[in-house]
C-alpha cells in the first residue's frame, strides 16, 4: 500500500492527567502515515485524486485541540479516527503521537504512543 507522511507535526495542546497539564498545556508533535493508494494521482496529476496533506495535517491539529483528554492515547485514537472519517480513500492510519514535555523528571527525547487504525476499528 502506498503511504502519505506527515513527519513533526507540532501542536500546542491541553492534555495529560495532571491539572496543570490541561490548564498551561504543553507541545506534542505527530508523525502521521495516510495508507492510501496513489497510483491515479501518479497518472493524472490532479490533487482531487489524492489525499490533500495539507487538510489532513489541519484535520490533525484541529482534532488536537479541540478537546482535552487524559491520556495521548485517546488523543492519538481520536485523529486518527477523524482522518478515516475525512478522507474516504484513506484505508488506514498511523498515528505516533509524542510528548517531549511529559512531567517525568529524568532526561529523555519524549514519551510516545503509536497506533495504527483502520476504518473497521470505529464501526
Amino acid at each position: 500500500m502506498d503511504q502519505i507522511h506527515i513527519k513533526g507535526l507540532r501542536v500546542f495542546a491541553f492534555h495529560g492527567v495532571n491539572p496543570e497539564e490541561k490548564r498551561d498545556g504543553q507541545h506534542f508533535e505527530l508523525d502521521i502515515t495516510l495508507y492510501v493508494s496513489v497510483k491515479r494521482p501518479g497518472v493524472s496529476d490532479k490533487l482531487s485524486d489524492t489525499v490533500n496533506y495539507s487538510k489532513a495535517a489541519k484535520t490533525a491539529a484541529r482534532v488536537m485541540m479541540e478537546e482535552r483528554y487524559d491520556l495521548i492515547e485517546r488523543a492519538a485514537t481520536r485523529v486518527a479516527e477523524q482522518l478515516l472519517l475525512d478522507f474516504s480513500t484513506v484505508e488506514q492510519v498511523r498515528v505516533c503521537l509524542k510528548k517531549p514535555e511529559a512531567p517525568v523528571k529524568l532526561d529523555f527525547d519524549y514519551m510516545a504512543v503509536e497506533i495504527m487504525r483502520t476504518r473497521e476499528d470505529f464501526h
